[in-house]
C-alpha cells in the first residue's frame, strides 16, 4: 500500500507522518515493496503489517523492523488509497482474502497526519497530566480527526500522551499542507500543556515545506 514518510520525530518517536513520501521515486517505492513482502513471506506472516526502513540521501535503503500491526500513522495511508485498513485487518483475521489484488491498488493525492500530544516541548518534551477544559477542532473537506478526548477528560499518567491525530488530505503536497496547517491552527486544546506550537512551527518549516525535512 505505498510508504509513508515519517522523518520528523522528537525522541526517536514520530510526530509528523505523511504518504507519498517526496523523496521516494516510483523505482525506490517498488523495490522497498517487493523487499517488504520478501520479509513477510519469509516468515509465513499474515495479517496487517508495517515494515520500517531506513533511508540515505543516495535513495539505499536498510531493514529496521517489522510491526506485526497497523500503526499510528495509518489514516494517510487510508486517505490515498482508499482502502479501510481496520476493516482489512479483520477480514484478514477471519481468513478472508484480500480484497484488492496489488495491481488494482492506486494512488490518489497526499495526506499528511500530527501527532498532538500532552507534552512540553520546552522541558525536553515531557508527558503532561491535567484536565481538558477545552477541545474543539476545524471540520472540512480533506480534514479528519482521530482522538478519544472530550471537553472535562483527564490526562492522567497512566496512559501515552498522545491525545489525537490530525489529518488533511490534498490533491498534492501542496494542499495537503495547507489544510493540516489550518487543522492544527484552528484546534483548540486547552487545560492541558500540548504541543500544537511545535507542530504548527514544525509544519512551517521551509525544509519541510520543500519535502527536504531528515530525521
Amino acid at each position: 500500500l505505498g510508504e509513508r514518510d515519517c522523518s520528523i520525530q522528537r525522541r526517536h518517536q514520530k510526530v509528523v507522518e505523511e504518504a507519498p513520501s517526496a523523496f521516494v521515486d516510483d523505482a525506490l517505492r517498488a523495490q522497498m515493496g517487493e523487499a517488504a513482502v520478501r520479509a513477510a513471506r519469509s516468515c509465513d506472516y499474515v495479517g496487517a503489517g508495517t515494515v520500517e526502513f531506513l533511508v540515505d540521501s543516495e535513495r539505499r535503503f536498510y531493514f529496521l523492523e517489522m510491526n506485526t500491526r497497523l500503526q499510528v500513522e495509518h489514516p494517510v495511508t487510508e486517505l490515498i488509497t482508499g482502502v479501510d485498513l481496520v476493516d482489512w485487518q479483520l477480514r484478514i483475521a477471519a481468513g478472508e482474502p484480500l480484497p484488492l489484488s496489488q495491481d488494482e491498488i492506486a494512488y490518489d493525492g497526499h495526506a499528511i497526519e500530527v501527532r498532538l500530544y500532552a507534552e512540553d516541548p520546552s522541558a525536553g518534551f515531557m508527558p503532561q497530566t491535567g484536565t481538558i477544559r477545552h477541545w474543539g477542532h476545524p471540520e472540512g473537506e480533506g480534514m479528519r480527526v482521530d482522538s478519544g478526548i472530550c471537553t472535562g477528560s483527564v490526562v492522567s499518567p497512566h496512559y501515552d500522551p498522545m491525545l489525537a491525530k490530525l489529518i488533511a488530505w490534498g490533491r498534492d503536497r501542496g494542499e495537503a499542507l495547507r489544510r493540516v496547517l489550518r487543522l492544527v491552527e484552528g484546534t483548540h486544546l486547552l487545560g492541558v500543556v500540548n504541543n500544537k506550537d511545535f507542530l504548527r512551527a514544525a509544519l512551517s518549516e521551509p525544509v519541510f515545506e520543500r519535502g527536504e525535512a531528515t530525521t
